[in-house]
C-alpha cells in the first residue's frame, strides 16, 4: 500500500482532517502516468519510509482511485505519532514526489495535529491492512488484578515482556521476535496497542454468523510493580459478507462479533460511514445508504455506482469489463451488561465488486444526404485509451485518424468520455456496392483496438454500420450524323467507365475502338463509325441507317443508358446510264434480319447480284433484260424491275426504275468557217501515267486520302480498289489490270505474296475471290474505259499485319483490233508486246482480326 505510486503534482489540494481514532489525508488528482509517490512518516527529527510492512505494522495505510485521488489514514496510536496524554496527537508525513526518466523531486512535509478524548475502553480497528485493539490498560489490570491506583503505563517500571498468540496452539514470542514477525505492540500513556496485519501465520479464520472473519488472539506479559501481569486480547475482523445483485451491493456483519464477547452486551451507537467518515441520516438518504438490521446481522446496502465509489476498467479475454469499489465504514459502540465496560468496534472496508460485462453504447447518428458517417462509440471510462481502428483497408492509429479528421474525442463532466468517429462515404476505407442502378450501398466495417490503463490490457469491438442513398448518376449517350458519319458522344456518370458499350450487337473493344477513332478524356468517350460500318443497320430502302449504343453494367446486367440513332445519307440505290444499263444496291434491312444479300435476284431468276456481302447486293443489268418492264407516260419511258427473294413472297422486294426521255430536240449553233491550215498528226513522245487508289466503299465516290494511311480493314471487310490513266480522255485506249498482288513489305518482290489478279482474270485458286466492278461515265469519269475497279476481301491475308497492294497494269489501243482489249480473255491470250505496261502500288492496308 506504500510502495510508489504514480503521482502528478503537488500542485493539487492537500486536506487533512481528523475522523475518531483516525488522520485522514486527501490529496486530489494528484496521480499521474508516469510519476510515483513515496511517503514517509515523521518522527521527531528522522524521517522514516513507510514501506507496505511497516505501515501496517505501525498503523497506516492508504487508497487511491483511477482519477488520482489519494486517501492516507494514519491511526492515532500510530508508531510515530505525537501522543500527549492520549488527548492531543501531532501526526507528521513527508510527501516526496518523483517524475520517471528525471531525477527531480519535489517534497512536501504535512502536519495535523488531532484532539480526540473519547477513548471507550477497548478500541477495535479494522482497517484494510491491519487490525488493531487498543483497550485502556488500567481497566484491564483492575479488572483482573483489583488493582486500585493506575499509575502512567509509560513509567519505566511498565513494559511488554512476551506475548503468545493462539492459532489456537500458542506460540511465544518476545517483543523483538512480535517486532520482526511483522506485529505491532506498544504502549501509549493510557493503552496497549497491538496491530497485526491480516494473513499471517499467527492469525486464523473463524465464520461468525455465515460470515468469514480473521482472528488474532493473544496474550501480552505484562510487568508492573505489582509483579508480571498478563493481558489477553482478541481481535477479529471481516474478510467477506458481500453479495451484489441488482445493481446493488449488500455488506452483512455479524450482529455479535461472539469471538470478542464473553457475556450479553447492548449495542449503544450504530453508525455508517464513507471513506472512513461518519454519514448522517440526512446523506445516506440523499446516496441510497441504508443500514439496518437483522437478527443475526447488520446490512449496509450501496447502490453500484454511487458518487462516493468509483468505477475501473478490465479487459479479460480482450474483453470490456467494469468493476466498482467503494469503501463503506461501520462503527459500533457496545456495552458489556456485567462490566459495563465498552467496546469501539470500527471497521473500514474497501469493496470490489466482481467484473460487470460493459457494452458501450453505439449510436449511429448517420444522415445519408450528407454523404458522411458518423458513429458515437461509449461511454467509456478515463483510463481507456482508444489505439487503432482497423477499417477495411487497414488499420490506422488514432493519430492517424485524427490527421484524416476522422475522429474526436468528447469528455463528459463525471470524466468517462466518448468517440466520434465521422467518415465521407468517398473514403477509399467505405465499402460500396450497387443493388440497384441508381442506389449506392455504403458499407463502414469497423474495428476499435482500445487499451486499459495504466495495466496496458487490451481489447477490442467490432461493428459495421451502413447507409444508402440515390446518388448515382447514370452514363448518358448522344450523337449526331453528317452526310458520311455517325459521331457518338457518351458522357460518363457519377462512377467513371464503370460500363461497357455495346455498338449493336458487338462490344466495343480496344481494337474496334481504335478503327472508329475512339477518344477519352476522363469525363467523356467519343466514336466516329462511317454509316456503312458492319455495327450499323438500316431501316428502310430509301437508306435511313440507324446505329444503336448500349451503355451497361456486366456485373448485374443492368442497362444505363442506351441511343437509337437513325440518319439519313447520300447513298444512291439506283442509277440510270445513257447506254440503256441500269445499277441497283440492295440493302439488308433490319426488318428482315434473316436476309442473305447474295440470294436476292431481279425477276428473272438467272440475274442475280454481281456482288454480294452480308449486307448489300449489287445488281447492274441493261433495261432490257432480267425481266425489266416498260411503260410509256407521255415523253418519257419507265423501266422497272424488282429485286427480290422470290417473285410471288413479299417479305423482301425492292423496286427500280429508271425513266428516259422518248424525244428531245438540242439546238447546236456553230459557224462554218474554211480552214486555213488542215490539220495532220505529227509523230512525238511523251508520258502516260497510271494511279491506284483505294475508295471508302462500293460506291468509289469517296477516297482514302495520303494521311489515312495506313488504313484499318477487317478480315472479310472488302477493299475496294480503283486504278485509272491519268491526263488522259482518248477513248481509243483501254487501261487492262495484268496482275495484282499482296505483300507484307513495300517492296513488289519481296515474300509471301498472295496473287489477287491473275493474267487479268480473278485468282480462282482464292476461295474469295476478286470481283471486278463496272465502271459508268459521270462528272468524274469521263472515258470508263479508263479505269478498272475491283474489289477483294481481306480473308486471304494474315490477321493484325499491313500489307501492300500491287498490279501491273496495261494500255491498249481499241483500234488493233486483235482483240486482246478486254479485262479477261483468258491466259492463253498472247497481248501484244508493243502495249504499254505500267507498275502501280497501294498501301498499307492494316488488317485487324475482330471477334
Amino acid at each position: 500500500m506504500m510502495d510508489h505510486l504514480l503521482l502528478g503534482s503537488l500542485d493539487a489540494d492537500i486536506k487533512s482532517d481528523c475522523a475518531g481514532s483516525h488522520m485522514t489525508l486527501t490529496l486530489d488528482e494528484v496521480l499521474a502516468v508516469g510519476n510515483q509517490l513515496e511517503i514517509e512518516a515523521t518522527n521527531g527529527s528522522e524521517h522514516i519510509l513507510l514501506t507496505p510492512g511497516l505501515a501496517a505494522k505501525c498503523g497506516y495505510s492508504m487508497e487511491s482511485d483511477p482519477w488520482g485521488n489519494t486517501r492516507i489514514y494514519t491511526s492515532l496510536m500510530g508508531c510515530y505519532v505525537d501522543n500527549t496524554d492520549d488527548q492531543f496527537f501531532n501526526v507528521g508525513l513527508r510527501l516526496k514526489m518523483y517524475s520517471d526518466g528525471t531525477s527531480d523531486v519535489v517534497t512536501r512535509d504535512v502536519t495535523k495535529t488531532c484532539s480526540y478524548s473519547a477513548w471507550a475502553s477497548q478500541e477495535i480497528v479494522c482497517d484494510r491492512n491491519y487490525m488493531e485493539v487498543g483497550p485502556l490498560l488500567c481497566e484491564q489490570l483492575f479488572l483482573i488484578y483489583l488493582i486500585m491506583s493506575c499509575p502512567q503505563v509509560n513509567d519505566t517500571a511498565y513494559g511488554i515482556w512476551k506475548m503468545t498468540f493462539y492459532t489456537p496452539e500458542p506460540t511465544v514470542m518476545m517483543l523483538d521476535e512480535v517486532h520482526e514477525a511483522g506485529y505491532g505492540a506498544m504502549t501509549s500513556p493510557n493503552r496497549l496497542v497491538v496491530r497485526s496485519p491480516y494473513n499471517t501465520a499467527q492469525t486464523y479464520s473463524e465464520d461468525v454468523a455465515g460470515v468469514p472473519m480473521e482472528v488474532v488472539k493473544v496474550g501480552t506479559y505484562f510487568t508492573t510493580p505489582q509483579g508480571l501481569r498478563i493481558v489477553d486480547l482478541m481481535v477479529a475482523c471481516p474478510t467477506g459478507g458481500v453479495t451484489v445483485n441488482d445493481g446493488t451491493i449488500s455488506w452483512n456483519i455479524p450482529r455479535y462479533i461472539t469471538p470478542l464477547l464473553t457475556g450479553r452486551v447492548k449495542i449503544l451507537e450504530m453508525h455508517m460511514g464513507i471513506n472512513g467518515k461518519r454519514l448522517d441520516k440526512a446523506q445516506m438518504a440523499s446516496r441510497g445508504y441504508t443500514l439496518s438490521t437483522t437478527e443475526y446481522h447488520l446490512v449496509i446496502e450501496l447502490p453500484i455506482g454511487s458518487p462516493d465509489g468509483y468505477f475501473k476498467s478490465h479487459a479479460p479475454d480482450y474483453q470490456y469489463h467494469l468493476s466498482y469499489t467503494v469503501e463503506p465504514m461501520l462503527e459500533l459502540l457496545w456495552i458489556a451488561k456485567d462490566t459495563q465496560s465498552d467496546t469501539r468496534y470500527k471497521v473500514l472496508f474497501p469493496i470490489t465488486t466482481p467484473l460487470m460485462p460493459w457494452y458501450p453504447d453505439i449510436a449511429d447518428e448517420t444522415i445519408p444526404e450528407e454523404g458522411v458517417f458518423k458513429v458515437k462509440f461509449g461511454t467509456l471510462l478515463h483510463d481507456v485509451n482508444l489505439v487503432n481502428i482497423t477499417f477495411s483497408t487497414g488499420v490506422l492509429s488514432a493519430a492517424e485518424c485524427n490527421a484524416k479528421g476522422f475522429l474526436q474525442e468528447q469528455k463528459y463532466s463525471n470524466g468517462s468520455k466518448f468517440y466520434l468517429l465521422q467518415v465521407p462515404f468517398s473514403d477509399d476505407v467505405v465499402l460500396k456496392h450497387n443493388p440497384e442502378p441508381l442506389l449506392t450501398a455504403y458499407f463502414l466495417p469497423l474495428t476499435y483496438g482500445f487499451m486499459v490503463m495504466p495495466e496496458e490490457t487490451p481489447f477490442s469491438y467490432t461493428l459495421a454500420v451502413d447507409a444508402s442513398l440515390n446518388d448515382v448518376v447514370l452514363p448518358s449517350v448522344f450523337g449526331t450524323c453528317n452526310n458520311a458519319t455517325f459521331f457518338i458522344t457518351v458522357k460518363y456518370g457519377s462512377q467513371g467507365h464503370n460500363f461497357e458499350t455495346m455498338l449493336g450487337t458487338q462490344m466495343l473493344t480496344p481494337e474496334l475502338g481504335r478503327v472508329y477513332g475512339q477518344t477519352e478524356n476522363g469525363t467523356h468517350l467519343t466514336l466516329s463509325l462511317p454509316y456503312t460500318s458492319l455495327d450499323v443497320l438500316f431501316d428502310t430502302a430509301s437508306v435511313k441507317a440507324r446505329l444503336d449504343v448500349l451503355l451497361w453494367e456486366p456485373i448485374n446486367n443492368w442497362s444505363l443508358s442506351e441511343l437509337s440513332l437513325a440518319c439519313n445519307f447520300p447513298l444512291t440505290t439506283t442509277k440510270c446510264y445513257s447506254n440503256g444499263t441500269m445499277t441497283a444496291l440492295s440493302l439488308k434491312l433490319e426488318s428482315v434480319p434473316n436476309l442473305v444479300p447474295h440470294q436476292l435476284t431481279l425477276r428473272d431468276k438467272s440475274c442475280k447480284p454481281y456482288f454480294s456481302d452480308d449486307r448489300f447486293a449489287h445488281f447492274s443489268f441493261n433495261v432490257n433484260a432480267c425481266g425489266t418492264s416498260r411503260v410509256f407516260f407521255g415523253n418519257y419511258l419507265l423501266y422497272e424491275n424488282d429485286i427480290s427473294l422470290d417473285y410471288s413472297a413479299k417479305a423482301y422486294t425492292h423496286t427500280v426504275s429508271c425513266y428516259y426521255l422518248v424525244n428531245d430536240m438540242a439546238t447546236l449553233e456553230f459557224d462554218n468557217e474554211p480552214l486555213v491550215n488542215i490539220p495532220s498528226a505529227e509523230i512525238g513522245t511523251g508520258q502516260l501515267m497510271v494511279e491506284m487508289r483505294l475508295a471508302l466503299d462500293e460506291s468509289y465516290e469517296l477516297f482514302y486520302q495520303a494521311q489515312d494511311y495506313p488504313v484499318q480493314k477487317y478480315l472479310r471487310q472488302p477493299a475496294y480498289f480503283e486504278v485509272a490513266l491519268l491526263h488522259s480522255a482518248n477513248p481509243q485506249l483501254e487501261l487492262i489490270l495484268d496482275n495484282c498482288w499482296a505483300t507484307l513489305q513495300e517492296e513488289r518482290t519481296s515474300l509471301p505474296r498472295w496473287d489477287i489478279i491473275v493474267d487479268g482474270c480473278e485468282n480462282l485458286e482464292d476461295r474469295y475471290i476478286t470481283i471486278f466492278h463496272p465502271v459508268v461515265s459521270d462528272q468524274r469519269v469521263v472515258v470508263p474505259s479508263l479505269f478498272k475497279r475491283f474489289s477483294v476481301k481481306v480473308f486471304s491475308f494474315v490477321k493484325d499485319k499491313e500489307i501492300y497492294v500491287h498490279c501491273d497494269a496495261v494500255i491498249c489501243d481499241l483500234n488493233a483490233g486483235n482483240g486482246v482489249c478486254s479485262q479477261c480473255r483468258g491466259s492463253t491470250v498472247q497481248r501484244s508486246t508493243t502495249l504499254h505496261k505500267w507498275q502501280i502500288s497501294s498501301g498499307p492496308v492494316r488488317i485487324n482480326f475482330l471477334k
